[in-house]
């Protein structure tokens, strides 16, 4: 009997989920409460409750060969970091190249999913449906969670003494679409995230006054990185996170810090984090630096009291004559069709093995897609993780036990609450984290075998940008293109922007690349070992 999976969603995880079930002979079904697909990406000039909302201004803060599904590179002319426009039709294209949206069911919200009777068995699970008001009841053999965690806004207003006094207006940043609106108006924006940035930046050129708020500040990196070329075609590498795993720690801070001040010096510019060697995720901003330059944006510390008009600052200062209070304070997720029980199986702690399965149940027939978040892209994470999924689905890659993922469990949040500051974070080591998952299914290139029977092709896996197409080389999905997409990758990248030919376009030395980060670990080792 061929097993039905019902996947809930058609954003980036779902259609990956779709496409990876079909690969392997699964029959899946895919519930979108929206008119089309692209989850996130879908603009839309008005918030809609329960999905996802994004503004219209907004940029991918990873470039296309980095974004990219693995077998499906971008097309020549598109440019490196893509307008949500942009990113929408490459989703677009990718579903119907595909021939997935026949099995997207658009307009249906998932009501309930909950495990049959005779689950410990069967591992069959229950979901009630709804369109046009009417309710319809299915069995299937398994579930893949694709809904994201953009969707409920996280507004701690319970942090903000006084704010119910505040007369002006107040909303998150989810609903949050465009300038126009706020000519010459005096704007907080509470939150030093990418949201908080991008809206603050933007609004400068129209506003009277814009103050961005922050209690425990952020590294702001640029899409610009060293040369010109696109910041994580030469930070996500392989070669680089060896380094930076296996250094001595201080040394691996100092150099982590360096990088993150070598655009600007932070402190100077009131943005410096409390713990600048956590490594949570950056702030992608091009525009930011510049505009506290000129004086048009500002940073402050938390707020400690609002008034009915103003709000006053941890270190005394006061904004006077606030218009509009913006939170740009991130989300919670939520499944309010599932039972709090099996995702947060442990304290009312989100418990996952490996981000996406949940240890308690008896049958491993759910798997939670696109629940982390890393330095690295969402699409080829989600493709992976489906990948997985897909196989343990099928029975044919075994999870571990109970007590076994649950101990690896307890492991990953001991190394997240040294990396990220936190241990329930959904944060995760990009190279790590998609080595381990493709470890399970066989797709994990040998990096030692490459170099002896291909050294080109492992010149460009190991020193070279981790691109998706490495995780196509071997294992179940093996695409025969992938070696020439990594060959090629440099090209795809320089062909939008040489419209005026000036000479021959440069690719990047990867020698040089890893070149100076060895010299100076010497360096310091040498050094550490004099001193200490």
């Amino acid at each position: 009997m061929v097993k039905k999976v019902a996947i809930i969603g058609a954003g980036i995880s779902g259609l990956a989920s779709i496409r990876n079930c079909l690969e392997e002979g699964l029959e899946p079904t895919c519930f979108e409460k929206g008119e089309g697909v692209g989850g996130l990406w879908k603009f839309s000039d008005h918030a809609e409750e329960g999905r996802a909302s994004i503004y219209r201004s907004v940029f991918t803060n990873s470039s296309k060969e980095m974004t990219c599904f693995p077998d499906f590179p971008f097309p020549d002319d598109f440019p490196n970091f893509m307008h949500n426009s942009k990113l929408q039709e490459y989703i677009t294209m990718f579903a119907k190249e595909k021939n997935l949206l026949k099995y997207i069911q658009f307009k249906t919200i998932v009501s309930s999913v909950n495990k049959r009777p005779d689950f410990s068995t069967t591992g069959q699970w229950d979901v009630i449906t709804e369109k046009d008001g009417k309710k319809e009841s299915a069995v299937f053999d398994a579930v893949m969670i694709c809904s994201g965690h953009h969707v409920y806004p996280n507004i701690p207003k319970e942090s903000f003494p006084g704010i119910k006094l505040f007369k002006g207006k107040c909303f998150h940043s989810r609903d949050y679409k465009e300038p126009g609106i706020f000519k010459g108006k005096r704007i907080l924006v509470i939150g030093l995230g990418n949201s908080g940035c991008d809206i603050a930046s933007e609004l400068s050129h129209t506003a009277e006054k814009v103050i961005i708020s922050s209690r425990s500040g952020s590294w702001v990196m640029s899409r610009v990185w060293d040369e010109g070329y696109p910041w994580d075609m030469l930070f996500i590498t392989r070669f680089e996170t060896f380094l930076k795993n296996t250094l001595p720690t201080v040394i691996s801070d100092w150099w982590y810090m360096k990088q993150m001040n070598a655009r600007f010096k932070h402190e100077n510019y009131g943005l410096m984090p409390l713990n600048g060697t956590l490594r949570k995720e950056p702030v992608f901003n091009d525009e930011l630096p510049a505009r506290i330059l000129c004086g048009i944006v500002t940073i402050k510390p938390n707020v400690k009291e609002f008034t009915e008009d103003s709000a006053i600052f941890e270190d005394g200062t006061v904004f006077e004559a606030i218009d509009c209070v913006i939170f740009a304070t991130g989300y919670s997720y939520a499944y309010p069709f599932l039972d709090d029980s099996i995702i947060k199986s442990r304290d009312n702690e989100v418990t996952l093995f490996k981000g996406i399965f949940p240890p308690p149940l008896e049958k491993p027939t759910m798997a939670v897609i696109g629940l982390v978040q890393s330095l690295g892209a969402v699409i080829p994470t989600t493709d992976l993780q489906s990948r997985w999924a897909v196989q343990v689905i099928k029975g044919t890659c075994p999870l571990p036990s109970v007590k076994d993922m649950m101990n690896d469990i307890d492991e990953k949040m001991g190394k997240k609450l040294k990396l990220f500051g936190k241990s329930d974070t959904i944060q995760t080591d990009y190279v790590v984290y998609m080595d381990e998952l493709a470890s399970f299914i066989g797709a994990k290139p040998n990096i030692p075998w490459l170099f002896l029977t291909d050294p080109k092709l492992a010149l460009e896996v190991y020193f070279g940008p981790c691109t998706p197409y490495q995780f196509r080389l071997v294992g179940p999905g093996k695409w025969p293109g992938a070696r020439n997409a990594i060959l090629t990758q440099w090209d795809r990248l320089l062909k939008p922007m040489t419209t005026r030919v000036v000479g021959s376009p440069l690719k990047p030395c990867l020698f040089c690349n890893w070149f100076r980060p060895v010299l100076i670990s010497v360096v310091s080792i040498a050094a550490f070992i004099v001193l200490f």
